[in-house]
């Protein structure tokens, strides 16, 4: 019996090694490709990670309207310049990453914020667009293509399955060019871009929380004391005893590149949006003497765009030997925010 359950482990053993010689090829072919997929992946990812460069808005105005025959009216920059920005993300390399649910795209983190920013300022503008600059008052009905395209861009940024982010986002730039037709038909101009100071300045508050929350988050990079906790510790009876201490707030380490990142496309995409609106908007920013305001604007909208030469965002102290990209991207932002302060102000007058 002994001898008969020695010679039943022998032979399994025999069958074992002869499988593992037979499928050693097989195995050395899967690992081949598992690398091969690996390098292809690791280069695809690099490539998908490169930002779109910037354009001119200008030129990208005029082609579009000859391509049309049309002239350029009032507000063809800026709804030119929504479209190029939406197709941009929908059709630069890789296409739209976002709701990528395989490699390389799953593991790029640096891209998706970078969209989600730029797609934040596509929904603001385009909420601006349906309730203020489409409209001539409060009572006015509102576009019918604005009406689509508006809640399209709000659909889920991470969206695969049925349906898809892509098709939804392709649905709102089609309704855009659909004003944008309307808008620019001299025969049946149906469509409205009301270029006003106050429906700019609407359009202005907004952005400024926006943008004040953005660079005060990369501030905190470094980390800050906490403003609420220094005021809960004041003392309202001994103003000579104030308490000025309070936890420190900063921003976690696994999310300070998300935040530039977003930070970034969110620049790059106002960057287009306020050439724009020098074309649009130029009566009246001339009449409110804010040409000036908008320039400054744009300059430091520019400055978030220069090259990045570290392979990472460096995150240094304040005052120490490494950069800190956060503080530097939160200069540009915080200057640029006080430039749109300052138009605001101006378009608030008489």
């Amino acid at each position: 019996m002994a001898g008969k359950i020695g010679q039943f482990f022998r032979e399994r053993k025999e069958d074992a090694l002869d499988y593992v010689g037979g499928g050693g090829v097989f195995g050395k072919f899967i690992v081949a490709a598992l690398v091969v997929y690996l390098l292809v992946a690791i280069v695809l990812g690099m490539y998908w990670s490169r930002e779109p460069e910037t354009f001119s808005v200008r030129e990208h105005t005029r082609n579009l309207a000859n391509a049309m025959g049309r002239e350029p009216v009032t507000g063809f920059a800026t709804t030119a310049t929504m479209i190029r920005l939406a197709e941009t993300l929908l059709d630069k390399p890789g296409g739209y990453i976002s709701n990528d649910i395989f490699p390389p795209g799953l593991w790029l983190d640096n891209m998706p914020n970078w969209e989600y920013g730029v797609l934040v300022q596509l929904r603001d503008l385009s909420r601006a667009m349906r309730k203020d600059i489409s409209r001539s008052q409060s009572q006015s009905a509102e576009d019918p293509d604005l009406i689509i395209a508006e809640p399209q861009f709000h659909f889920d940024s991470r969206s695969w399955a049925i349906p898809s982010t892509e098709a939804e986002y392709r649905r709102g730039i089609e309704a855009l060019k659909r004003y944008l037709n309307r808008l620019s038909n001299p025969e049946h101009a149906d469509a409205q871009f009301f270029a006003r100071a106050d429906n700019l300045s609407n359009w202005l508050a907004d952005l400024e929380t926006r943008l004040g929350s953005l660079s005060r988050t990369l501030g905190e990079s470094v980390g800050k004391a906490s403003i609420s906790d220094a005021i809960a510790n004041l003392d309202p009876d001994n103003p000579l005893d104030e308490e000025t201490g309070g936890e420190s707030v900063k921003t976690p380490w696994t999310k300070i590149d998300d935040v530039f990142y977003e930070a970034r496309g969110s620049a790059w995409a106002l960057l287009h949006i306020f050439r724009a609106i020098e074309v649009d908007f130029r009566k009246v920013l001339q009449d409110k003497n804010a040409m000036a305001s908008v320039k400054q604007i744009i300059i430091e909208l520019e400055g978030t765009q220069g090259e990045m030469w570290s392979p990472v965002i460096l995150n240094g102290s304040g005052f120490g030997v490494l950069a800190n990209h956060s503080l530097t991207m939160a200069a540009y932002l915080s200057r640029a925010n006080a430039a749109i302060s300052d138009m605001r102000d101006l378009l608030s007058r008489g």
